[in-house]
């Protein structure tokens, strides 16, 4: 299958861009270097085309109703202008995906953004159960006609304020306003995937270019850094850490419980959850200090020393902090912070540590 390209692939590659195939789509993995990259985004800023994800919108008199039944969170507490993180599940309470829901803040409808690939399946997930239950809505999957572009590290606010016709300094996290960059018409948005400050800027493809321009200047970044970022953050990525057909998770295991509101009367994939809940998990997913110079990478087995206990999903060498950390689900029994554990890392184990997988809170405290 031929890869899509983002509107912003000739600029890239203009650029030096590496590129590599992600979710159907050539994507830039790196400018630079991964590191330089990174630590552009921890100690100023960086900007990254994040075009590969899908938007898909929802219109009409029971846009929030539909929306409600098939994701775990409740988007009849969101305002206009607001943004919440939730989960897309099937009846047994397994992961599709996960998306940011965003109520528009100066029309009717929704926006929802799923992962890369997966705008297609979402809206006519979508457009299933609304048939199905005779729902007034319209569901359009805008995938291609909409580019995508983030702003973020501890200069972002400052980057996009400079070049928004609106202040945006003020947006609390998850929400967003509709602005003009160079006379675009964006909603932009105080969210990110990175662990820092920022905005994930959406507008339209054709004009993804003079949206880019604005912030020329600013260190470019990849899917690299993009990556390294997002695991010392402990963020799940989709397709590695849960993955309908790789890795089944329900959201109790995957350490996405907060994003459940069990208080809504009805959502696809609740009485499975109830029932997970009420009986417990077997597994949970943890974090992991490695601590010998060694990375874990997916699909390595986790021990307790002599029987393998669990698996790494994600593994990196942290940049920040120069400490191999990973990801990974274990034993419910294993899950405890201060767990020593084992990961098989090429035939030989080394010694790893359960820790709070949001690694830039629990390694900064111990710097």
């Amino acid at each position: 299958m031929t890869s899509r390209k983002p509107p912003l692939y000739q600029i890239h590659q203009r650029a030096g861009a590496d590129f590599t195939d992600f979710g159907g789509w050539e994507m830039p993995v790196t400018f630079d270097s991964i590191s330089t990259e990174h630590d552009a985004v921890r100690e100023t800023a960086g900007c990254f085309d994040i075009s590969h994800m899908s938007e898909v919108v929802v219109r009409g008199p029971d846009a929030a109703a539909l929306t409600n039944r098939l994701t775990t969170n409740d988007v009849n507490k969101l305002d206009p202008g607001d943004a919440q993180y939730s989960c897309v599940l099937n009846d047994e309470g397994v992961i599709l995906d996960d998306i940011v829901v965003y109520r528009y803040p100066d029309r009717d409808g929704y926006l929802f953004v799923p992962n890369a690939g997966h705008g297609a399946q979402m809206a006519a997930r979508w457009e299933d159960r609304a048939s199905a239950l005779d729902l007034d809505v319209t569901v359009e999957d805008q995938s291609e006609g909409t580019g995508m572009i983030a702003v973020q590290g501890p200069d972002a606010v400052e980057a996009v304020e400079s070049a928004t016709a609106d202040a945006v300094g003020d947006l609390s996290r998850f929400t967003a306003q509709r602005t003009e960059i160079d006379d675009v018409s964006c909603l932009v948005a105080r969210t990110g995937y990175t662990g820092e400050d920022g905005y994930e800027i959406v507008l339209p493809a054709a004009d993804s270019e003079t949206v880019w321009a604005a912030f020329d200047g600013i260190q470019p970044c990849g899917l690299g850094a993009r990556d390294t970022l997002r695991l010392e953050a402990g963020l799940l990525l989709s397709g590695q850490d849960f993955d309908l057909d790789t890795e089944p998770r329900t959201p109790l295991e995957a350490g996405l419980g907060f994003v459940v509101d069990f208080e809504k009367p009805s959502f696809v994939g609740k009485d499975a959850l109830l029932e997970l809940r009420e009986n417990g998990v077997d597994e949970r997913i943890v974090g992991l200090r490695i601590e010998e110079r060694a990375i874990a990478r997916q699909g390595y087995s986790i021990t307790d020393g002599d029987d393998e206990i669990g698996h790494v999903t994600s593994g990196t060498m942290s940049p920040t902090f120069e400490v191999p950390l990973a990801l990974g689900y274990v034993d419910t029994e294993y899950a405890a912070e201060g767990t020593q554990l084992g990961i098989e890392v090429r035939n030989r184990v080394v010694d790893a540590t359960v820790v709070d997988q949001r690694f830039l809170n629990t390694l900064e405290a111990d710097a």
